[in-house]
């Protein structure tokens, strides 16, 4: 099948990050510092996806707040509000347009299917809102409002782009002729079929290996911001003596580092705690180990620490600063979301036209 591109769809990347608690450092690697690098090769637009946040948590202590820090920290990272699009979802009215029509597309049995629903709502299913349900129907209207052709996705994300594709080549299928008639597609080959897409079928975009940064405090466990234990991840908001502090009580076991990457095997806290130092350093584990193989952790860990207080602490430090002036976040925010509603607006005319209702 070929690409987006190919099929007359202009290459653009959508990726967007929750407002709910503390960045930290598997956010900074696993995702915004992938971020600035696509700036160079892409058309991008960045979200702050506070819809999704509700999902989550529906009453929210400080919303406005988290996201504004999540503001700050793409731009602080080195994302550029003025060459790309840096907004928060609901000042875009399309999001949640989008998602309504895609629900109706979409199946009950696409959602149930789902495995971050299954492990969200966990065994209480039937007391889950229905908003955690039609979590990947709005994931999908956030990419296609955009007529995205690219995500940067992480392995927890790849079903839901998988359904974002079911989703858009349901709706290209099934509106195939007003599209065609309506002159607003390109055509398309799915499976067997030539039909007229309107919307682009999203593909991943992995670049490089993938950092998966796992808790301080159990090597078996990603990093996570809801993880009651504020000494399992680092925060992009920790200042140096606090991100020391952290990884010196960071769990291991009691031998030294292994003399090649393959020694990491069975040892999951000391392949994480190495592989945060590869990702910081930019370089392989099997490069970490060479440079750092055979220490004991009593050495390997202030090695770490000064490594990760020089990389994040120009970021952390121009957080705080952007973080003093909300005023100006919330400007960058307004104005990337009235260029984000420009081109939403054009997608949700066309889509109402497509589908049938009345809009003047």
């Amino acid at each position: 099948m070929s690409t987006p591109s190919e099929r007359g769809f202009s290459p653009r990347v959508f990726s967007g990050i929750q407002p709910t608690g503390n960045l930290h450092l598997g956010n900074y690697l696993g995702a915004i510092r992938k971020f600035v690098e696509l700036q160079a090769s892409h058309d991008c637009i960045f979200c702050v996806v506070d819809l999704h946040a509700l999902t989550a948590q529906l009453v929210q202590d400080d919303l406005v707040s988290q996201t504004r820090q999540i503001a700050a920290a793409f731009i602080a990272s080195g994302i550029d509000p003025e060459k790309h699009i840096v907004f928060n979802q609901s000042r875009v009215p399309g999001h949640a347009e989008l998602a309504w029509i895609f629900n109706c597309v979409a199946r009950i049995g696409w959602m149930n299917r789902m495995t971050q629903f299954k492990d969200k709502a966990g065994r209480d299913r039937e007391n889950a809102s229905l908003g955690l349900l039609a979590y990947p129907s709005l994931m999908a209207a956030d990419i296609l409002l955009y007529r995205g052709t690219h995500v940067p996705v992480g392995d927890d994300q790849k079903q839901h782009l998988e359904l974002a594709r079911d989703i858009a080549a349901k709706f290209n299928n099934d509106f195939s002729g007003r599209i065609e008639a309506l002159e607003l597609g390109v055509p398309m080959r799915m499976g067997e079929e030539d039909v007229n897409g309107y919307f682009p079928l999203t593909e991943p975009l992995i670049e490089g290996p993938a950092t998966r940064v796992m808790s301080l405090k159990d090597g078996s466990k990603k990093m996570s911001k809801s993880d009651p234990s504020d000494l399992s991840r680092i925060n992009l908001t920790d200042d140096a003596d606090t991100i020391a502090r952290k990884i010196r009580k960071a769990k291991t076991d009691p031998l030294p580092l292994p003399g090649d990457v393959e020694g990491l095997a069975g040892r999951p806290e000391a392949d994480n705690l190495v592989g945060i130092y590869a990702a910081l350093k930019g370089v392989t584990k099997a490069e970490a180990i060479r440079d750092q193989g055979g220490r004991q952790f009593s050495e390997f860990k202030p090695a770490l620490a000064e490594l990760a207080v020089e990389v994040l602490g120009p970021v952390t430090a121009e957080m705080r600063r952007i973080m003093g002036d909300p005023a100006e976040i919330d400007r960058v925010l307004a104005r990337g979301g009235e260029r984000a509603n420009e081109i939403a607006g054009t997608t949700m005319r066309d889509v109402k036209r497509i589908v049938g209702l009345l809009d003047d």
